[in-house]
């Protein structure tokens, strides 16, 4: 499916997939008998520990570090929507990669997508560097740059796709069969930005599925996750142990509350799609706007692939407006119904200035190769009516560009 397609065909093109993912969503490991009460919703097991029959034997739980009964309910529930046998849950979506490369040892390479978010970065830079592990950056939407990158101790290609804030896509199933041929090496795609609603990355190819579940999957802006879903084996029970061995759990109650956003996960991913469409078409038709970065629009040079390997685009966006930085501030200032924060994917629309907000960390030497320009602006398009957001970013882009000689019309919504 196109992610430039007119709602209709959204909506007809792949009712299938729609009925069968928003079922999985309500209905995986949520059935009543689990409880001794037969409650309709999976309740919160805050036990840290629980009884064993005798010394050395239990019922499949232990210590809280090993598992619990709702952080359980969810990893399943994920599995399911993620198309994966296994799935684990971590603190925050930093634990999730820390213990993703834990799987290393010092000596080792990963290789990562240029761009990537600023947390990844940092973590990349000055933590991993420092037990030795290796990063290369590298641009993985060229095959042959990524297996021209490829040393004898890579053991991790590590990509985020689309990219974090400049919307590049990255092919998945060439990159994994670019990355395995060199032999066991691990493909991990960041997801967050796509979820597992419009993107299955284990389906084409990929070794790890992960994302922030902060953002889409959990989409109330109240839970700090992570989580990693995998098909093979021996990667869940090495990530299983260590998961453990850190410590890099959530909460019960942050379990619940994730697994409580699962239940309007799809409705939710349709509406953040069709008001970003329409957000879209608005900024590109604007003059006070250089360049929209959007995957679900046609002009996006990656939007064939888009269409290849996902089922439509969420709520992610950026746009370069004209001017100067006091003009991107000047917009920034005024916007009302907008609020200005990091972080993505809930239900009110967000908006920040990548370059001194979310990749403040990186050198400003590598965010201006990247193409991170103090006129670039993020935008997480929310669940309000698309008639109101429009409304305000027309009303900023007016503040910021006073004398504009034809303000941009309405698109007919």
């Amino acid at each position: 499916m196109s992610a430039g397609y007119e709602e209709s065909e959204l909506l007809s093109g792949f009712q299938a997939h729609f009925e069968q993912f928003s079922t999985q969503a309500l209905h995986i490991t949520q059935e009543p008998e689990q409880w001794t009460s037969m409650a309709m919703v999976p309740s919160i097991s805050l036990s840290n520990n629980s009884k064993q029959s005798t010394s050395g034997q239990h019922a499949g739980f232990n210590y809280c570090c090993s598992a619990n009964l709702t952080q359980n309910c969810l990893e399943k529930a994920v599995a399911a929507i993620d198309g994966a046998k296994y799935s684990l849950s971590f603190a925050s979506g930093s634990a999730a990669m820390m213990t993703i490369v834990h799987l290393l040892k010092s000596g080792d390479n990963i290789i990562c997508m240029k761009g990537v978010h600023g947390g990844a970065n940092q973590y990349f830079c000055r933590v991993a560097s420092e037990m030795g592990v290796e990063t290369l950056f590298v641009d993985c939407t060229s095959m042959k740059s990524l297996n021209a990158a490829i040393k004898p101790n890579t053991k991790l290609v590590w990509i985020e796709t689309p990219t974090n804030p400049m919307m590049k896509v990255i092919d998945i199933k060439a990159c994994a069969e670019t990355a395995h041929k060199h032999g066991d090496i691990i493909l991990v795609v960041d997801n967050t930005f796509m979820t597992s609603y419009f993107q299955r990355p284990l389906a084409l190819g990929a070794d790890i599925c992960m994302c922030s579940a902060t953002k889409y999957m959990n989409g109330h802006s109240d839970v700090i996750m992570g989580l990693a879903s995998m098909n093979r084996e021996d990667l869940y029970e090495r990530l299983k142990f260590l998961q453990n061995a850190i410590g890099a759990i959530p909460s019960p109650f942050d379990c619940y509350m994730c697994n409580c956003g699962l239940k309007t996960f799809a409705l939710r991913m349709k509406q953040h799609f069709r008001n970003a469409l329409a957000v879209a078409k608005f900024l590109e038709a604007d003059p006070r706007v250089d360049k929209v970065i959007f995957p679900g629009l046609p002009s996006h040079p990656q939007h064939d692939l888009i269409k290849q390997q996902c089922t439509g685009s969420s709520g992610m966006m950026a746009f370069l407006i004209k001017g100067g930085l006091e003009n991107a501030k000047t917009f920034l200032k005024n916007l009302k119904l907008f609020t200005l924060a990091e972080s993505l994917g809930g239900y009110g629309s967000l908006a920040e200035h990548s370059a001194t907000m979310s990749h403040s960390s990186v050198p400003k030497e590598e965010r201006d190769a990247l193409g991170i320009s103090d006129t670039l602006i993020r935008l997480s398009i929310g669940l309000e009516d698309s008639v109101d957001i429009i409304e305000d970013l027309h009303q900023a882009l007016k503040a910021a560009h006073p004398n504009a000689i034809k303000p941009a019309e309405q698109i007919n919504l």
